[in-house]
């Protein structure tokens, strides 16, 4: 029994990953493990229910009150709203006139509007979606090769998660209570690093083998020079403007990333009028889908909260430690441990599950660790390492979306997806790209400043 009582945290996080995949709302399995342990507990000795009226406070204070989550809801708007006023589909043909004379430009077409579209919304199920519905008929009536057209798809669409201003990020910023601002500009290069790397795959494979990826006719397109300048003014330029105006304002320190944000959601609107698509039913469409994800997301923060509370009170951050120091590992080998097991994590789970559970746990021990003169550039070593490590995890979530048997972006493609394009085309597909992916997690493992460069410029 005793060894039972000792190892009550494990026993938790185990309890946790059976009950996730019982497919129950994860905000209910989070709160109610964290409640039934607590019972748990209280029966064992190691837990006083009169800690759960702690719990409220916690929500309130950490989650309610707090002013970087109020930036979530309006990220969420504009992403919505850019979906249905046509901005994606006028800037995927956009960029497909540009590049029609570029091998495989249709999919550096996918994979550049992914790039910009993951600057204005972080939404991955939508982006993903909406890119299939956008690109996928087209590269197939082109004669593309499947696996290279879903895959370039899937790939380029879960580039949200990473490029600011991503949801994920901020939600992170707030777990680890490090400036947004600083973790949007660290996102950056390593985000570009991973749309450079799936655009120079795309180039040299198509330029290898031209038959995977035919060259579009030079009939698609504006005819005229003034057709194809208005074109750009319509389709390309709006886009670009609204990043920098979001991101603009982070970066150059106008406006806090929630301020930017509703800079965004105003933007987005003003571009639905541009294009003609602003009405009452988009209006109220946007709005209700907004109400819905904000609001699962934030179920979740609250059932996180209660389970966080009962894992530490219960010791488990401790235990956690404890292992550490008994193994005797180094810092390197910690370090590759929690990489392992954040991209093992992505096979089954989503990312939100895997943000509330490894950043809370595992962050401060990350930022005790000593790199040596891996980190010798970086004076503020505790707080620059917790950012480096924030950056690490998310690009190593960006895995969790095409890797299966769950990777949530494989299942939005394969739902809407037309019917001769089979789950294992889409599989095929994904594997060069998660390669590439875990090609830039090596990267910014061995080259810090990836990360931390940038922000140790605009923040001086």
């Amino acid at each position: 029994m005793e060894f039972f009582i000792e190892l009550l945290p494990i026993w938790m996080f185990l309890a946790l990953g059976i009950l996730l995949f019982s497919g129950y709302p994860v905000a209910f399995i989070l709160g109610g493990v964290g409640l039934a342990f607590a019972v748990i507990g209280s029966l064992l000795g190691e837990f006083r229910l009169q800690q759960l009226f702690l719990i409220p406070l916690r929500i309130y204070g950490g989650t309610m009150e707090s002013p970087v989550l109020v930036a979530i809801p309006m990220f969420i708007f504009m992403g919505t709203m850019l979906e249905k006023s046509g901005v994606a589909r006028d800037l995927l043909y956009a960029l497909q006139v540009l590049l029609r004379r570029v091998p495989g430009g249709l999919a550096l077409s996918v994979t550049l509007m992914g790039t910009i579209m993951a600057a204005t919304t972080g939404i991955i199920g939508a982006s993903v979606v909406m890119m299939t519905l956008l690109a996928l008929p087209v590269m197939l009536d082109r004669q593309y090769h499947i696996p290279l057209a879903t895959g370039t798809i899937a790939a380029s669409g879960t580039l949200g998660i990473l490029i600011p201003p991503s949801i994920m990020l901020v939600i992170m910023s707030d777990l680890l209570s490090v400036p947004v601002g600083t973790v949007f500009i660290a996102a950056v290069l390593p985000g570009l690093l991973l749309a450079g790397l799936y655009t120079l795959y795309i180039a040299v494979l198509c330029q290898l083998r031209p038959g995977l990826a035919p060259a579009l006719p030079d009939s698609v397109g504006p005819d005229t020079p003034a057709e194809m300048t208005a074109m750009i003014m319509k389709s390309f330029l709006p886009p670009i403007v609204l990043i920098v105006l979001v991101l603009g304002s982070i970066f150059g320190g106008f406006a806090t990333p929630t301020e930017a944000a509703g800079v965004g959601a105003g933007g987005s609107i003003l571009l639905a009028a541009f294009n003609r698509k602003l009405n009452m039913e988009v209006l109220t469409e946007v709005c209700h889908r907004s109400a819905l994800t904000g609001a699962m997301l934030f179920g979740i923060f609250v059932g996180a909260t209660c389970f966080s509370f009962v894992f530490r009170t219960l010791g488990g951050e401790h235990l956690i430690i404890e292992f550490i120091e008994a193994t005797g590992v180094g810092a390197w080998s910690i370090l590759f441990v929690l990489m392992a097991m954040v991209f093992a994590l992505g096979f089954f789970f989503d990312w939100i599950e895997i943000t509330l559970i490894v950043l809370p746990v595992f962050a401060p021990i990350v930022g005790l660790l000593d790199f040596g003169t891996h980190m010798h550039d970086y004076p503020g070593i505790s707080q620059e390492q917790v950012i480096w490590f924030t950056i690490l995890v998310a690009v190593n979530l960006q895995t969790s979306f095409l890797t299966p048997p769950f990777g949530f972006a494989l299942f939005y493609m394969k739902g809407v997806a037309p019917p001769g394009v089979t789950i294992q085309h889409i599989y095929r597909g994904i594997i060069p790209f998660v390669l590439l992916q875990l090609f830039g997690l090596g990267c910014v493992l061995a080259f810090p400043e990836l990360a931390l460069w940038l922000p140790s410029v605009l923040l001086d």
